[in-house]
């Protein structure tokens, strides 16, 4: 009695389908872009000539020592502080306003203290840690500058454009989408830009200091 064969399985409908799934993946999957910690780099130094002078009031001091203990100067004023008032006092002092006559600031709402930042374009914060300070905490503190920047920018973003029913970080976080459209990119950048420049990240990191 003659042997029945197995049935074949077509193998080229099983490339085509492989194939099919393929182009679909490649098609619907979106990468993340992992845009790191942004940070406004230091100026090239000016010529010899040229003096830069920068208010000891407009500087919002940070040190963390190799204790995690985060130490905050600002307004000829040291003291200790806690992660969890960071951005609130980080706020008010981007906010302040303190500024008269050409340093005077038409959309700062804080308390206009003499003794504190002039303008949005003046404020700078200052950052150094200890080498051994903890991962951790140096993350920590990061955030909360940054998120103080983005309250303020959320802020300014939504009084400027009101009609477009979204925030800066969301405004931002659409613009870098690569499902966005081109023409919407187009509009989103340029009210971007235009509050990046009235309120732009002055956040700077000195070299770590050496523990004792």
């Amino acid at each position: 009695m003659a042997k029945r064969s197995a049935p074949e399985v077509n193998a080229g409908s099983m490339a085509d389908i492989a194939f099919l799934l393929l182009i679909f993946f490649l098609v619907t999957t979106t990468i993340e872009t992992d845009s790191g910690l942004n940070r406004k780099l230091p100026p090239i130094d000016p010529p010899d000539d040229t003096e830069v002078i920068i208010k000891e009031k407009n500087i919002f001091q940070l040190n963390v020592n190799k204790n995690d203990a985060l130490f905050l100067k600002t307004g000829g004023e040291e003291k200790i502080i806690q992660i969890k008032d960071l951005r609130a006092a980080a706020v008010a002092f981007l906010d302040n306003g303190g500024g008269t006559g050409p340093d005077a600031c038409k959309r700062c709402q804080g308390r206009k203290n003499p003794r504190s930042s002039d303008n949005f374009d003046k404020a700078i914060i200052s950052l150094q840690n200890d080498r051994a300070t903890k991962y951790k905490t140096y993350i920590a503190v990061q955030n909360e500058i940054i998120a103080a920047y983005n309250e303020l920018r959320n802020r300014e973003f939504e009084r400027s454009f009101p009609n477009l029913g979204m925030n800066f970080v969301e405004a931002d976080k659409r613009y870098s989408d690569p499902r966005t459209p081109s023409e919407e990119k187009a509009n989103l950048k340029d009210k971007l830009e235009e509050i990046k420049i009235l309120i732009p990240q002055k956040f700077s990191e000195a070299e770590p200091k050496k523990s004792n």
